[in-house]
């Protein structure tokens, strides 16, 4: 397992802002759920290993960042989500540092399982930014002084918004939508000028195709390395994309995510040196895509394999010794799947509950974290499921835990909370 993690952080590691111990990003500091600690908690609960809780004042399904000693965390301040917020606390101890809060003149429409603030925060270091929605895309210090704001339009869906901004060298990337218009977008982090835009088709009103089915993505992009060369892959409704992540040109694509049910996309692609998988929403198709190609690979022989349906997909996996460990979102499984057959290895109930979480993985083992606020820790290995260790908080999420500094973060729809040995 190390002689894998240290290829996935070398591959990976020119993207990442990350200093050591740091989970400056959605998904941490490669954007593969990986972390650059060697080792976490593995036991806790309510009680035991709580080192600080901190109340947030409504729930949401966007995770916390850790960096420079401070943890970031959105929030609603209000029902409506007129309000909204970055929190920046003090990581020994929870204290509130500051709190920024923009303020947007109308109430955007949602889903109760989608609450306001459902985006995760980036830090380079030195800002920290944050996509507020229509409210725009904010930069802040790490004092909290406001250095710029971007406007990047209406993103109005029933659904609401999810995606996450990442960083690329001296640029901020973000997945915008869904809605009428979706737009992959990079800034400059110093300045919030646009360097480049790409607009993706869409069909129908944004929220429904023309046969009335859901249409939507909520997918945050991921990183890879091809060769010498970077590539942005961003999980669209219809189709997966890889883009320059200096220029934003289109190096390939690979149809094949619509199904009866609607077009829609949930979890991040699962990428490695050598392949990308993802899972559509709404129990939609998955696919593995070998990585070198260009152009349209719908086609092509670079599509290993595609399986027409599969679990509800929210949460995004990970990929050891070229084995997949999916949660599932409904039923709530973990599937383990062979990456270059697509044959499923195993599937356990672990602990049951179903997982909107993504997965991450520290010191050798992989945490799984359902909507009840159950922690399973497991043993990667394709022949069985070997779990290690199960840890209830008893309090709900559907937000991704942030391992910094030896600590587990996790917001749960009432708190943040510290979990140390």
């Amino acid at each position: 397992m190390r002689k894998l993690t240290t290829l996935v952080v070398l591959v990976l590691l020119p993207l990442s802002a990350a200093m050591g111990g740091d989970w400056p990003s959605f998904r941490g500091p490669y954007g593969n759920g990986f972390a650059s600690d060697s080792k976490a908690p593995i036991v806790w609960s309510a009680e035991q290993n709580i080192l600080w809780k901190t109340a947030l004042p409504r729930p949401g399904n966007g995770g916390p960042i850790v960096s420079a000693g401070r943890v970031f965390v959105t929030s609603a301040q209000d029902e409506h989500g007129r309000q909204r917020s970055l929190f920046c606390l003090d990581a020994k101890s929870g204290n509130v540092l500051w709190v920024r809060t923009v303020e947007i003149d109308e109430e955007m429409p949602t889903h109760e399982t989608n609450p306001y603030c459902g985006s995760t925060p980036v830090c380079d270091g030195q800002r920290v930014f944050v996509w507020h929605g229509s409210a725009g895309l904010y930069c802040y210090d790490l004092q909290g002084k406001k250095l710029w704001v971007r406007d990047l339009g209406e993103f109005r869906h029933m659904w609401g918004y999810g995606t996450s901004p990442i960083l690329y060298e001296d640029s901020v990337i973000l997945h915008s939508g869904p809605g009428k218009r979706i737009v992959l977008t990079a800034v400059n982090s110093a300045t919030g000028e646009r360097i480049w835009e790409q607009e993706e088709p869409v069909s129908g009103d944004g929220e429904q195709r023309d046969d009335e089915s859901p249409h939507g993505s909520w997918s945050t992009p991921s990183m890879v390395r091809v060769g010498d060369q970077h590539q942005l892959i961003v999980v669209m409704p219809t189709r997966v994309n890889a883009y320059h992540p200096s220029t934003g040109e289109l190096i390939w694509w690979c149809s094949g995510l619509r199904h009866k049910r609607g077009d829609l996309a949930y979890s991040s692609a699962i990428v490695s040196e050598k392949l990308c998988f993802v899972t559509g929403g709404y129990k939609g198709p998955s696919m593995a895509i070998r990585l070198g190609g260009a152009g349209d690979l719908s086609e092509s022989e670079h599509l290993l394999w595609r399986q027409e349906e599969n679990p509800q997909s929210i949460g995004t996996g990970v990929i050891v010794d070229g084995v997949i460990y999916r949660p599932n979102a409904g039923p709530g499984t973990i599937d383990c799947i062979d990456s270059e057959t697509g044959d499923i290895l195993w599937s356990d109930r672990a602990v049951g509950g179903n997982h909107w979480s993504s997965m991450v993985s520290v010191g050798g083992l992989l945490y799984a974290t359902n909507q009840d606020g159950t922690t399973s820790v497991f043993r990667p290995n394709k022949q069985q499921f070997e779990s290690v260790a199960v840890n209830t908080l008893g309090e709900p999420t559907n937000a991704t835990p942030a391992i910094a500094g030896e600590h587990i973060f996790i917001r749960t729809n009432q708190h943040l909370v510290c979990i140390g040995d």
